[in-house]
């Protein structure tokens, strides 16, 4: 299936905040909810250990993807763990409700922050979930350069590969956003208007879903960027999908080597 990048409403600069907090908001429960990134959690925690950080430098962040779920389990051999939230359009209600919940371990950057040329003084295991399809191949390859120029191992996790599979299972996501809205917090008359009378949300998470997976890069077309990167010999790669119990994901793992 060819890559196709189509436009998601959640990158229009023009799309009104309170549908893209919603989205963010509602990926944030789902992953949480569901443990999705349980699979991944070795691979996390080699690139924490092997970038000699226990600070992880979330880019792309949303709402904060599955990261409450994800730093439960590292904590258990990470005591010391800390996890920066970051985003270009930044989700300051979610980044606050989330470090609420585990003060001693998130902290967000309240200003825009961009994944192609993240702050020097941002160090730390640079990770993305369910991001990185957003981008353009120039632009997603020039995330990993930037980590590869700034010395600071990266990851990037995507829920979702590019297939009739994946595509045939978020054809029930508008059911799944009727479902779960009432345990999506704050739960505002908006939201609440925009799901079950004028079902937007629902309509607009089902086409930034598919969309999603036909924007999803494969294992080979990264292996492919890999390759097209300058002083890639500085880095120890790792491209595959992990299993899961809910579900599979597509990992890239880039580390410095000692």
């Amino acid at each position: 299936m060819k890559r196709i990048h189509a436009i998601e409403f959640g990158d229009l600069t023009w799309f009104p905040k309170i549908f893209r907090d919603f989205g963010t908001n509602y990926i944030q429960l789902a992953a949480n909810t569901f443990d999705l990134y349980k699979c991944v959690v070795p691979i996390i925690k080699k690139g924490i250990e092997r970038s000699a950080n226990n600070t992880i430098v979330d880019i792309a962040s949303g709402g904060g993807g599955g990261l409450v779920k994800i730093a439960r389990h590292l904590k258990e051999s990470i005591p010391y763990l800390k996890v920066i939230l970051s985003d270009y359009y930044p989700n300051i209600e979610a980044f606050k409700r989330t470090k609420a919940l585990r003060p001693d371990v998130f902290e967000y950057i309240a200003e825009p922050v961009n994944a192609m040329d993240v702050p020097k003084y941002l160090k730390g295991f640079r990770t993305q979930f369910a991001s990185l399809h957003h981008f353009r191949p120039k632009d997603a390859k020039a995330i990993l350069q930037n980590a590869i120029d700034s010395n600071q191992a990266i990851g990037i996790f995507e829920p979702q590969q590019r297939d009739i599979k994946n595509l045939a299972r978020l054809l029930f996501s508008p059911i799944a956003v009727l479902l779960m809205t009432p345990f999506i917090k704050p739960l505002t008359v908006s939201q609440v208007l925009f799901t079950y009378l004028i079902p937007v949300l629902p309509l607009v998470t089902l086409w930034d879903g598919l969309i999603s997976v036909l924007r999803t890069y494969t294992v080979t077309e990264l292996k492919e960027m890999v390759f097209e990167l300058r002083n890639k010999d500085r880095f120890d790669w790792e491209v595959g999908i992990a299993k899961g119990k809910q579900n599979d994901i597509l990992y890239l793992l880039g580390t410095p080597k000692k």
